[in-house]
């Protein structure tokens, strides 16, 4: 009978969710040769090739990713069981800002991982746009922030970039139209960038809605009646890219930072920060959408 050990479990999933040994190793507090070895014997014991090792960046096989599916539940139950049958019953409340734009789909992942792990601990989200999260953070009302920006301000910690792209309503033509039609939000930190490339290509463009809901700009976006711009990865499931050939400009990249994991006192407040950078960090966003 072959048991799989939950420890080496671990390691390969901060390896597939990370996006390389280097960064887990750094998670898991081991050295890069320890994670490699867990790997190895991992493979040896099941007799197949998790990982693809052939590009410049590791990928999961077919059967790596079947088998990511079942070690999460695996680790994440290991972490249940010993967090209610142990004393270590840790309680508290955490406040947690992120953006509207990146809530999906990475952090309700990680706030249903964060909860097994620690149930009493309660973890206060609070969605808004990046400059209001920064005040908050300022003035000690959020213990953590995510942000969208383009540069990283001291005390911030970059996790990942990731490019703007346009988007629309399925098989819309509100792109093809005249001055181009924009939905923004009031506060939006893409937007003087977004219109800044406009105006470089020569393009009209008329602001039709702006507004504090991002509802909103969904609904007319999905309606056909105007175009947005978003992080790649984070489009919801009724808008898409658009496949607009050059006729729209290139946007610029957007970096998503982490604020206060510097501060992280405990070990819970650093299990949360360790989440978040394994969900955003080198990891795609679509396949994150597709776990």
């Amino acid at each position: 009978m072959r048991n799989l050990d939950i420890t080496t479990l671990r390691s390969f999933v901060a390896v597939a969710e990370s996006g390389g040994v280097t960064r887990a190793a750094g998670f898991l507090h081991l050295t890069q040769s320890a994670v490699s070895m867990q790997l190895k014997r991992l493979e040896e014991l099941l007799g197949l090739d998790l990982l693809d090792r052939s590009g410049r960046t590791i990928a999961l096989t077919s059967s790596g990713e079947q088998l990511l599916v079942y070690a999460r539940r695996m680790v994440a139950l290991n972490d249940e069981v010993i967090t209610r049958l142990t004393d270590q019953a840790y309680e508290g409340e955490i406040t947690l800002g992120v953006p509207h734009d990146i809530v999906y789909p990475a952090i309700p992942r990680v706030l249903k991982q964060f909860h097994a792990a620690y149930p009493r601990v309660k973890v206060q989200l609070e969605s808004s746009y990046t400059l209001w999260l920064k005040d908050q953070f300022a003035k000690g009302a959020c213990d953590l922030i995510l942000t969208t920006e383009v540069t990283t301000d001291t005390g911030g910690e970059e996790l990942c970039t990731k490019p703007l792209t346009w988007v629309g309503a399925p098989g819309g033509s509100a792109w093809r139209q005249r001055p181009l039609k924009l939905a923004f939000g009031r506060q939006c930190t893409f937007r003087p960038r977004v219109v800044e490339r406009l105006d470089d290509a020569e393009i009209p463009w008329d602001v039709v809605v702006e507004t504090e809901s991002d509802r909103t700009i969904e609904a007319t976006v999905s309606a056909d009646l105007a175009v947005h711009t978003m992080i790649e990865g984070t489009e919801p499931p009724h808008l898409d890219r658009i496949d607009h050939g050059g006729a729209l400009p290139d946007l610029p990249a957007q970096k998503i930072n982490l604020y206060g994991a510097g501060g992280a006192t405990g070990e819970v407040h650093q299990a949360l920060v360790d989440m978040l950078r394994r969900a955003f960090s080198g990891t795609d966003m679509m396949q994150l959408r597709a776990v």
